[in-house]
């Protein structure tokens, strides 16, 4: 069996692996079994990154955190009274004499 013959056969054998063109401005396109095999769906964002000189692809996943609304609440009220007194104390600047 030659070369090609026994990369067609692991190709069989390795249904996730496959064999894609590069296209005008670095499109691929990824057969819809290797999509559906790593959980890629349209509209999905997929992190690639060059890792020993390979091209590795995973899906990026927003990680879902437990958040205290109430808690939210409080940081962003914090928040935006600092900012008041800093804006406050700027336009205070501006209206003192002395420029």
């Amino acid at each position: 069996m030659n070369f090609y013959a026994s990369s067609l056969l692991e190709l069989m054998v390795d249904m996730s692996r496959t064999v894609l063109k590069v296209r005008k401005k670095g499109v691929i396109i990824l057969p819809k079994k290797l999509r559906e095999e790593a959980g890629i769906h349209e509209g999905d964002e997929v992190v690639v990154e060059v890792v020993g000189g390979r091209l590795v692809m995973r899906v990026l996943k927003p990680k879902v955190v437990d958040v205290d609304p109430g808690l939210v609440r409080k940081l962003l009220r914090e928040e935006y009274e600092l900012e008041r007194r800093k804006y406050e104390g700027m336009l205070l600047d501006e209206a003192s004499p002395g420029y």
